[in-house]
């Protein structure tokens, strides 16, 4: 029987994958993944085995993951199901995470550290943790598929539920894992994942899902940059695409390429942030038009298929909830990629993923310059 240890965050979907790996046969280990960067009150790894976790209620309004109450909600669930159960404290990797969230911030990029997560801790990190207790698999609830290609090899599918599909946010991780990682629930419409928790009794059954950073318990994201950044100073001027001075603003972490709200002037039509530019501080403001891009370059990239298997058109997504759309794709030297959009796309924002498949299939991406 293979061993298989599970990320479990306390919600639905990890919960009822860890029913699946049960019914598949394998010998699963399940793990809640704590760090220091949650609510006031923190869960303890280090309580003698069988007690329960504390039960605590967010002291925020947001619905994210990671607090003491989604260790107990996990805890409940693995003991439910009969499974060992553990609490990791990864402090020291979620720092991270949070170094590279505020440092992206501040020099006027916008980061997605869940990505990340699962390029360092989720499957970087836990593989670490499997291989020490003898575990061959390390397994997730993304949305999302994997599938034996005539070679043997694996490849990464979007999720059956396209509406939930996560493939976009796992792009990053390393090739030679994919052998090793389960995604039992990506073969599931969401409704059905919450319709066998009902069954099974589960009391995440109607668990909303976790929408918020986890490490930004309460407040706004600027806020959380600012508190972590010391006294470096990121305010300047808010101006037109023609250099018009209109405002000024406290820092280049309140803003992303494409938002429109909560830009702290109003100027009697809708404006959006079309450019930050880190060095003069200054934060241009334009129309929508003035969004589109014809196409993009990205860094740092990681391919899931073997140079020879790209291919020259795609499809793409520039953010995680965007609407794929055909590409043109060129490698660069140096891991870099450049892309032109078939169509002009808003929105292309630095330091987010673009992520490129061919059609169900995850081919790989980069991070958008």
């Amino acid at each position: 029987m293979a061993r298989v240890v599970l990320a479990m965050s306390g919600g639905v979907d990890s919960s009822v994958a860890a029913h699946l790996l049960l019914k598949q046969g394998y010998d699963v280990v399940g793990v809640f993944m704590r760090h220091g960067h949650q609510s006031p009150v923190a869960c303890d790894s280090n309580r003698r085995p069988g007690a329960q976790l504390p039960i605590v209620e967010r002291l925020d309004h947001k619905q994210g993951c990671c607090t003491a109450a989604d260790a107990e909600d996990a805890r409940r669930v693995a003991d439910k199901l009969g499974i060992p159960f553990y609490a990791l404290n990864l402090d020291k990797e979620f720092s991270r995470i949070i170094d590279y969230f505020v440092d992206e911030y501040t020099t006027g990029r916008t980061p997605n550290p869940c990505v990340q997560c699962n390029n360092w801790i989720k499957f970087g990190k836990l593989f670490d943790y499997a291989d020490s207790i003898g575990a061959e698999y390390v397994a997730t609830g993304h949305y999302a598929r994997l599938q034996l290609q005539p070679d043997g090899s694996p490849a990464l599918l979007r999720g059956r539920d396209l509406h939930k599909d996560q493939s976009y946010v796992l792009f990053g991780v390393e090739r030679a894992l994919l052998s090793r990682m389960l995604l039992p629930v990506g073969e599931y419409e969401k409704a059905e994942i919450r319709k066998l928790a009902a069954t099974l009794d589960m009391n995440v059954a109607e668990k909303k899902d976790s929408q918020e950073i986890c490490f930004v318990t309460s407040g706004r994201y600027d806020d959380f940059v600012r508190a972590c950044r010391g006294d470096r100073d990121t305010s300047g001027e808010l101006v037109t695409t023609d250099g018009a001075v209109v405002g000024q603003h406290e820092g280049i972490e309140g803003f992303t390429v494409g938002q429109r709200k909560g830009l702290g002037v109003a100027l009697g039509e809708p404006k959006f942030v079309v450019q930050i530019d880190p060095e003069s501080r200054r934060v241009t403001l334009g129309d929508r038009e003035q969004l589109l891009r014809e196409g993009l370059t990205a860094a740092d990239s990681n391919w899931l298929v073997d140079e020879a298997d790209i291919p020259a058109d795609c499809q793409v997504q520039i953010r995680y909830n965007a609407t794929p759309v055909d590409a043109a794709l060129d490698l660069q030297p140096g891991n870099r990629l450049r892309l032109r959009f078939a169509e002009p796309q808003r929105g292309v924002a630095p330091g987010q993923a673009v992520v490129c498949y061919d059609g169900q299939r995850t081919l790989g991406g980069g991070w958008i310059e």
